[in-house]
């Protein structure tokens, strides 16, 4: 494990670790598979993991002004990995269906003809992948494992790569990036990785919060005077924070430790499914406000605020009709 300009670069065993003894204040339902097309296996020389992964933060700061690099993990052909964006912060990856997601972005051109995947990457990706559904309790599916392809770059929609999609995460990404391709080829891969391993133990989540406060310490007990915990970084407005206990106006935010945020910094959110074939978001509730999104169906989201029917489902004016939403059970 080595780290260098804000990134760490790690094997699959090494991830498998960190990943699973890493705390994360916030509530990942999805992830997300890339290839970056631009760095393609041609320009890796083995050692450049660093180099690379520099230059594409630049060019996501000073092309795209974004705060920081998009993704949360690279995957290198070699096997190896490098750390990105925090997982604290919501990836710049797919337009509408970033919100509780976590992007993979796959170095190499993953096309029809272009790079051939080498048996390190494959493993890596499959096996970091079921790292990831088993620290995250993420179904293996393809309504919760997508491909960038299967969304419309202007809308957000999810059409399954019909109209206006990019070939993300490539046309023979294990075998296409079709869903039915990713159905027979490589959710099989990431079930058959997580083989016998224990699912976590199902502890319930009395409910959600959201974060109302730029930034939120995270404490060792229910107490202001009590210490911040270490090496957990602090929950980040927006975030939506899984609450375990409630005691003297704090929720305890981890199921297995006593880890904790003052509730007055917090809002209460639920948890809703989409019940359309495709719903609208508008930037205010109302059809007189303009549509800036849409939404497919079994999407799920986090309702902030209610207002005449709609629901508020972000922290930048997105609203949604509330009649096309049924609360998640």
């Amino acid at each position: 494990m080595i780290s260098k300009s804000g990134f760490t670069k790690l094997s699959i065993s090494e991830f498998e670790e960190w990943i699973a003894n890493l705390k994360v204040a916030k509530t990942i339902l999805y992830l997300q598979q890339h290839h970056t097309w631009n760095p393609s296996y041609i320009s890796f020389k083995n050692e450049n993991h660093f180099e690379l992964q520099l230059a594409m933060r630049d060019y996501h700061v000073n092309n795209h002004g974004w705060m920081e690099i998009g993704q949360h993990f690279t995957t290198f052909p070699d096997g190896s990995i490098l750390t990105g964006r925090s997982l604290e912060h919501t990836p710049a990856c797919i337009f509408g269906f970033n919100a509780n997601a976590i992007c993979i972005e796959n170095l190499g051109n993953f096309d029809l003809g272009k790079d051939a995947m080498t048996a390190a990457h494959k493993e890596t990706i499959v096996r970091m992948t079921a790292a990831l559904c088993k620290k995250f309790s993420i179904p293996v599916n393809s309504q919760k494992i997508v491909y960038h392809h299967w969304f419309n770059l202007s809308t957000g929609e999810r059409n399954n790569g019909t109209k206006n999609n990019k070939t993300c995460p490539g046309t023979n990404f294990f075998g296409g990036n079709k869903v039915a391709d990713c159905e027979k080829n490589f959710l099989p891969l990431v079930a058959k990785s997580l083989g016998a391993a224990a699912p976590p133990a199902h502890v319930r989540v009395l409910k959600y919060a959201y974060v109302t406060a730029d930034t939120l310490n995270i404490r060792e007990d229910a107490d202001a005077k009590s210490n911040k915990v270490k090496g957990r970084d602090a929950a980040i407005l927006g975030s939506i924070l899984r609450v375990y206990e409630i005691k003297n106006g704090w929720y305890k935010i981890s199921s297995s430790d006593h880890h904790w945020v003052n509730a007055s910094y917090t809002r209460d959110v639920k948890r809703y499914i989409v019940n359309a074939h495709v719903l609208n978001v508008r930037s205010g509730p109302g059809t007189n406000y303009p549509k800036v999104a849409s939404l497919s169906e079994n999407q799920e989201v986090f309702v902030t605020e209610e207002k005449n029917n709609w629901f508020k489902i972000s922290s930048d004016n997105k609203w949604v009709k509330k009649e096309f939403l049924s609360i998640a059970k």
